[in-house]
């Protein structure tokens, strides 16, 4: 299996997933022709994309999807209630998904789950081919039981990793933002995503890539730092530690 986050963040999410047979798009925050560019850059191609996900209806993880879905001819994947509050609809046909129902796209096995958020139905998901279980959870507000229990037994884990609390606290967001923030509906800190690694982390997946880092309200190095000191108890090669970033993809991830 590969896997690589074109873009991630409040201006646009998208990742590519593949296995020897199928390739597959988790959300349409990018345009259609950064998308393109994006997995060019990876070697890969938007005509080759067999199916494209959706987590949830925010503009960040759905930008793209009416440009996309015009010039290529690509299954959606949706949940009913994400569905209905997207407006303009511009598919013609969709493929309903529900959270505990696992579904096979090619012989990519796909397991949707709820997750923390202030969206109508919003998802995160494992995948699972070739013997590997990647896992991509990011947009919740707090480590859910069944969140940590879809990261047990990972090769790769995408999980999110907003903002530094202080930063956020003194930044220059409205407080009623802050609060969304930093609700049980809103983003995970650095120091959530921290304290996972620390008291729970099964020390299995050979690569971790940190996602939605807030442009405004995080570093990069303060991510990091905040995942390190337990990665490292762990045994965790840091090398295999990413970032991702909103303006280019990452490295291909393949296991």
């Amino acid at each position: 299996m590969k896997i690589s986050v074109l873009g991630s963040g409040s201006s646009g999410n998208c990742t590519f997933v593949s296995t020897s047979k199928t390739r597959i798009l988790l959300d349409a925050g990018l345009s259609r022709v950064q998308t393109g560019k994006r997995l060019s850059i990876i070697g890969e191609s938007l005509e080759n994309i067999d199916g494209l996900i959706l987590s949830h209806e925010h503009v960040d993880h759905v930008h793209g999807l009416g440009s996309l879905l015009a010039k290529q001819s690509i299954p959606l994947y949706i949940a009913e209630g994400t569905s209905e509050v997207i407006q303009p609809k511009p598919w013609n046909k969709i493929e309903t998904i529900k959270a505990g129902h696992p579904f096979w796209l090619g012989d990519l096995k796909v397991s949707p789950f709820s997750i923390p958020h202030d969206a109508v139905d919003p998802l995160a998901f494992t995948f699972e081919a070739e013997g590997m279980k990647i896992a991509h959870i990011t947009d919740l507000g707090y480590m859910t039981e069944l969140v940590r229990q879809r990261l047990r037994g990972c090769d790769i884990i995408v999980l999110e990793s907003n903002h530094d609390l202080e930063m956020l606290r003194v930044g220059s967001y409205p407080w009623f933002v802050k609060q969304r923030i930093m609700s049980r509906v809103g983003h995970l800190s650095n120091e959530m995503t921290g304290k996972f690694f620390s008291d729970e982390f099964d020390g299995q997946a050979r690569y971790i890539v940190l996602a939605h880092l807030s442009e405004n309200n995080n570093h990069p190095d303060i991510a990091r730092f905040a995942v390190t000191q337990a990665l490292e108890k762990k045994g965790f090669n840091l090398q295999n530690l990413l970032l991702a970033s909103k303006d280019n993809p990452s490295t291909v991830i393949e296991v």
